[in-house]
């Protein structure tokens, strides 16, 4: 099989390849360029998946970032086990057909315990004193020390939060050339986040978008240039486009509004109990999954949802079908925000009770996701002292608080996840086996495998 290398430049399309990005738009003028339809929801997790297996979300499981396990009653963000893809995978595939095939996975999702031969995602260390230690997780397990002796610890709070810059890309890019002069393997799947960080706070149009641009086509230019260098096959790709929001809407709150939601109260904070909930929100960019732990009120929740603002669809089970969304880790509902709105899991009514985690950045204890988290508290008047102060005091073994996170979801000025009308907006897709027609997402697998020659 031939060497390839499958780069995701996370929210890429293609009218963001221009003038900012020199030599990506010199590189792709040279090579094959389509657009990926997007897949429902188009997020990180569902869209990877789909690539990966050749499958929709309701064969592979993948139904969002997260979602609501039934059998535990806890809503469960970022989970990392590649056992819950429930489809083989590409490199299963090529392996089959060529038993001398390696692959790599540098962090594109679901990659801990996954049948790569290489693997390195972000797992940091959770300490008993409440401090989050940044790390990495690799298969086979001394390639993390490899890479933290020549790169130094992965910077994990610029990967995520307010801090977030182009360093993390840069260390995955770096890790990714060390790992394949270290073991060569014949498919590099690797995640480039950098993009994703001001499209979603500010916006497509936001003047800082051309130093991201600037900054992404440099790394990209490394990395091409190395691996075809080498004489690999090099595929760019992306997983969504993001455009423009101004309409959060708090799905929770209107269903807690009418009496679906139950809400338990611990040391002053309100609480969301979704085990004992009529009706509630899995809140993920553009789409909601609705769970329903009382049956009868099905019809009265779609009517309700489908008359509030920035909503545009609400899927029942046959709608669930049409989009490929009848899974059973899926919500009874689906509901998809029109273009200008996006959907936040905040179900407090009042900012004195949210609790205690909706002010720091911890993506596994938020019942649904949240970009407000990439901001910095604009009523702290001195950010950067504060959070000195506050790292100071956890270094010395105090337990501190990291609420330096704001609570308006107005800030947020990009968002992606439902179906993108103009080609424009959507994933892009570059390489020398690409096809010039718009392709289903789950056309990608078999492209990559072309691309392998297997």
């Amino acid at each position: 099989m031939r060497k390839t290398v499958v780069i995701n430049v996370v929210g890429l399309t293609p009218g963001l390849v221009g003038a900012h990005t020199p030599f990506l738009s010199q590189w792709a003028a040279q090579r094959s360029q389509t657009t990926i339809e997007p897949v429902l929801p188009a997020v990180t997790c569902s869209a990877q998946a789909t690539y990966l297996t050749g499958k929709w979300p309701n064969e592979h499981g993948i139904v969002g970032n997260g979602w609501y396990y039934r059998s535990d009653a806890e809503v469960k963000f970022w989970k990392q086990s590649n056992h819950l893809i429930q489809a083989p995978k590409i490199w299963e595939e090529a392996k089959q057909r060529d038993p001398s095939f390696t692959s790599c996975n540098m962090f594109w999702w679901f990659n801990m315990y996954s049948s790569v031969d290489f693997s390195v995602t972000p797992r940091p260390n959770y300490l008993a004193d409440g401090r989050k230690i940044p790390d990495i997780y690799t298969h086979p397990a001394n390639l993390r020390e490899q890479l933290n002796e020549k790169l130094g610890p992965f910077p994990l709070f610029d990967f995520w939060g307010p801090k977030t810059s182009i360093k993390s890309s840069q260390w995955i890019a770096d890790a990714s050339v060390l790992n394949d002069q270290l073991n060569d393997p014949t498919l590099t799947l690797i995640y480039l986040p950098h993009l994703d960080y001001n499209l979603q706070r500010f916006g497509p149009t936001h003047e800082s978008i051309v130093t991201d641009l600037k900054e992404i086509d440099g790394v990209c230019q490394q990395l091409i240039g190395y691996y075809e260098g080498k004489g690999a096959e090099v595929v760019v790709l992306s997983e969504y486009g993001i455009t423009a929001v101004n309409r959060p809407i708090h799905l929770n709150r209107v269903l807690r509004n009418e009496g679906y939601l139950a809400i338990r109260e611990e040391q002053g904070w309100e609480l969301l109990d979704a085990g004992a909930s009529k009706a509630f929100a899995v809140a993920d960019h553009q789409l909601a999954h609705i769970y329903l732990n009382d049956a009868s009120v099905k019809e009265s929740v779609k009517t309700l949802l489908e008359q509030q603002e920035g909503v545009e669809l609400v899927l029942d089970e046959a709608g669930k079908k049409e989009y490929h969304l009848d899974h059973p880790r899926a919500g009874d509902l689906v509901v998809v925000a029109d273009a200008n709105s996006w959907f936040t899991y905040y179900y407090w009514l009042n900012d004195a009770k949210a609790p205690d985690f909706a002010r720091t950045v911890d993506i596994h204890r938020k019942p649904g996701y949240d970009p407000v988290e990439m901001f910095l508290d604009p009523n702290i008047s001195m950010p950067l002292p504060t959070i000195g102060w506050k790292l100071a005091k956890k270094k010395m073994g105090f337990r501190q608080l990291m609420d330096v996170i704001p609570l308006d979801a107005s800030l947020v000025g990009g968002s992606h996840g439902r179906f993108n009308a103009d080609p424009s907006d959507q994933a892009i897709l570059i390489g020398n086996h690409v096809p010039k027609n718009t392709v289903a997402p789950t056309a990608v697998y078999d492209i990559l495998l072309q691309t392998l020659g297997a």
